[in-house]
């Protein structure tokens, strides 16, 4: 039975990203990364490091230090037809990939395909896909992040590849009906299962060579920024950074902390940080309570930055949800934010994704400029 956390996650983010009334806030879809991040290359045993995570303060923006996906060297040609069973135990064959189009709520599966060297074949995206090479690709996605028939065949895909964080599946049907092959990806939000979605996409394209080369480069990339991240983390669990990531839209109303299972646990698992929702057995994702924020007392508020910036920052936030200022974090403005296209776009670009938050972390001044308070 397939868990249905995904469809939580993919729930929280279309009524929050519905409900934004202006274009600020409902720029969380497409979000792009900042430009300038001087530090974003550099390793951790080259910053300045905080002598305590826990009592760092003020914000910092993690960013990746490119916004470009570079394909595998693989350049092995498709074979095709290929038949598949797919996330939905679909059999569906595939017998052209001329016209692909790789669309989810967070624009995994289109970095995916471009980083297995098919991006050329690319012809429309979701909102969320906001990476280079993608600027000039027609969006078919509406407000919220749910699917346009229309503009989906006005591209005459030959191949959609896709997950059940997006839909109606009432439109999917629609597109199958149509005589367009669909191959449904699993959809569980985790740093660890992106070998699985590399096999199933790579597998669905005719190129599992690719897939085999793309899996060992980001499982050697992930190991890597592991190792690096392994050497700073505080030795006494006591000392850890305890953190909780909160997903809001202030236009909206929408206040989310996402737990166990959510995606958002493995990110700051693999950053050295406790997961407080966790321990407070917060599973999946779950409207935000006072008495949930008092019982976690969060040191780190983890959050996408145009949420941040939905409220008007941190001390918006405040204002909003009081309770926020009892925690630590609130105590210490202490908010690591992330562009909203790339903080959980798990997939060939999780190892730069950790390595941006364990730098906001762990040497919060090597960042951006943070979006904690809003511009003067």
């Amino acid at each position: 039975m397939r868990s249905p956390l995904p469809l939580l996650v993919a729930a929280a983010l279309v009524i929050g990203l519905a409900g934004c009334a202006s274009p600020a806030a409902n720029a969380g879809a497409e979000g792009e990364a900042s430009d300038f991040c001087p530090a974003a290359a550099l390793q951790l045993s080259e910053l300045d490091l905080v002598d305590d995570v826990r009592a760092a303060t003020g914000g910092s923006t993690a960013c990746l230090p490119a916004h470009a996906i570079d394909p595998v060297s693989d350049t092995t040609a498709p074979e095709l037809p290929v038949t598949v069973i797919d996330a939905e135990d679909r059999e569906v064959e595939v017998t052209d990939v001329s016209r692909i189009l790789a669309i989810d709520i967070s624009g995994t599966i289109a970095s995916t395909v471009f980083a297995l060297g098919m991006g050329d074949n690319v012809v429309g995206r979701d909102s969320s896909t906001a990476f280079d090479g993608t600027e000039d690709l027609p969006v078919v996605t509406k407000t919220g992040h749910s699917l346009n028939p229309e503009a989906i065949l006005e591209l005459a895909p030959t191949v959609i590849l896709t997950d059940t964080t997006i839909g109606p599946k009432e439109v999917r049907q629609q597109l199958r009906d149509a005589g367009i092959p669909i191959v449904v990806i699993s959809d569980d939000l985790r740093l660890d299962n992106t070998d699985q979605l590399v096999t199933e996409v790579s597998t669905a394209l005719g190129i599992p060579t690719r897939g085999a080369a793309l899996i060992e480069q980001v499982d050697t990339q992930l190991d890597a920024a592991l190792a690096e991240i392994a050497e700073v983390i505080p030795a006494d669990e006591d000392d850890r950074a305890r953190m909780l990531f909160l997903y809001v839209r202030g236009n909206a109303n929408v206040y989310y902390i996402f737990g166990k299972d959510s995606g958002a646990d493995s990110l700051i698992d693999a950053v050295g940080g406790i997961d407080v929702a966790t321990e407070i057995g917060w599973e999946g994702n779950k409207p935000m309570t006072a008495e949930a924020l008092a019982a976690a007392q969060p040191d780190v508020l983890v959050m996408m930055t145009d949420g941040l910036e939905s409220v008007g920052g941190l001390t918006g936030l405040i204002e909003r949800v009081p309770a926020v200022a009892e925690t630590p974090a609130g105590r210490n403005q202490r908010v690591i934010d992330m562009a909203d296209a790339e903080i959980l776009s798990f997939g060939p670009r999780s190892p730069e994704v950790v390595r941006a938050i364990a730098r906001a972390l762990y040497a919060p001044a090597s960042g951006e400029t943070t979006a904690a308070e809003p511009a003067e």
